[in-house]
């Protein structure tokens, strides 16, 4: 058996599973929320918290004061909810509210001396969850060390855990890069050239950033910041790629103005404005529309803005293989001899404008 089949074959019954699970550090933390992730728990949902080098700091509370420190879980339409009643005075603390669902308050400990804690929470309502560590105590400072695992089991009597698969495309295109599949032609010009050096780095920067956007959760300050810069360097990318359509359309409509067999090359260009319209489509589809949708859809329904998006991306990438396909007859690569039809193919073409 070859090699890329062995690889492939590994990679069909490897475990590659993805769940919310999650490593915070918390150091001496006085705010009153502290976000920790979010999740869509079906009926059979699951959260694991594993606490470890627990402690209190600053003004030391009895017991029963700690009820108004812990974790909770919440979602979107509830927290709103919860943010009104502070608001209009009905309570003072999030653990007073019926709307949030309790995970785990502090008065529960064993003692105030207790450094460890292992707590498992059954979740039957499925929805989309945010975990949550409330501090309803001003002089209150925690620490601690916490490892969230949030996951859901199967149906029926199982108390397998439902993960799905993740990894399994990225590592299969990997062994069919390594195999010879893709090769790449010097055929870009200097002004592509640049596009790509900028595009690139930018694009390392933008995985670094889902990263630590991935890995760390709302817990870390730093985390809107790195979700900001995310945002930035995707629009500047997609923004980026037009460039060399833009170029190539302009240059050519330019100079097949004074050079007659330019006239040829631009006729052929038909196909370039027509990706240069898709791409913009694509953008703005997978961008503005998928993100709205994801938005004003229930969780219920959330999995459409996902198969929506994707179905999206497949498209294009279906699209973008079929039309530059290596053949005899793609009109890209077809030399044209008729100058004259060239020619007056232009000028019914000439309204379109970039």
């Amino acid at each position: 058996m070859s090699l890329p089949l062995v690889l492939l074959s590994l990679l069909s019954v490897a475990s590659l599973v993805a769940a919310e699970v999650r490593f915070s550090e918390i150091r001496s933390d006085g705010r009153p929320i502290i976000p920790f992730d979010e999740f869509g728990f079906t009926h059979r949902g699951r959260l694991e918290l594993n606490i470890t080098r627990l402690s209190l700091s600053g003004a030391t509370p009895d017991s029963s004061a700690l009820s108004k420190v812990g974790f909770f879980l919440s979602t979107r339409d509830a927290w709103v909810h919860v943010l009104q009643q502070i608001e209009d005075g009905e309570i003072n603390c999030v653990f007073g509210s019926d709307a949030v669902q309790k995970v785990y308050t502090f008065d529960r400990l064993p003692s105030l001396t207790t450094t460890e804690l292992n707590f498992v929470y059954a979740e039957i309502d499925a929805d989309q969850y945010t975990l949550v560590f409330a501090n309803c105590l001003p002089q209150l400072k925690v620490s601690m060390s916490v490892r969230s695992a949030m996951y859901n089991l199967e149906d029926g009597n199982s108390n397998r855990r439902d993960y799905l698969s993740a990894g399994i495309t990225l590592f299969s295109l990997i062994v069919l890069i390594g195999t010879g599949w893709s090769f790449l032609k010097p055929y870009l010009q200097d002004k592509d050239k640049k596009v790509l050096m900028i595009v690139i780095p930018l694009q390392v920067v933008a995985n670094i950033a889902q990263v630590v956007i991935d890995e760390t959760g709302p817990f870390r300050h730093e985390w809107v910041t790195w979700k900001q810069v995310f945002l930035l360097v995707d629009v500047i990318c997609c923004c980026a790629v037009l460039f060399p359509i833009v170029w190539s359309i302009k240059n050519l409509r330019e100079a097949a103005r004074t050079d007659g067999k330019a006239a040829v090359n631009l006729m052929k260009l038909t196909l370039f404005r027509h990706y240069y319209i898709v791409v913009i489509c694509y953008i703005y589809f997978t961008r503005v529309v998928v993100y709205a949708l994801e938005t004003i859809t229930s969780y219920k329904y959330l999995w459409t803005s996902i198969i929506t998006g994707e179905l999206a991306t497949l498209a294009f990438y279906v699209f973008t293989g079929y039309k530059f396909k290596p053949e005899a007859h793609n009109p890209y690569f077809v030399i044209d001899e008729d100058e004259d039809a060239a020619t007056e193919q232009l000028k019914l073409e000439d309204e379109f404008e970039l």
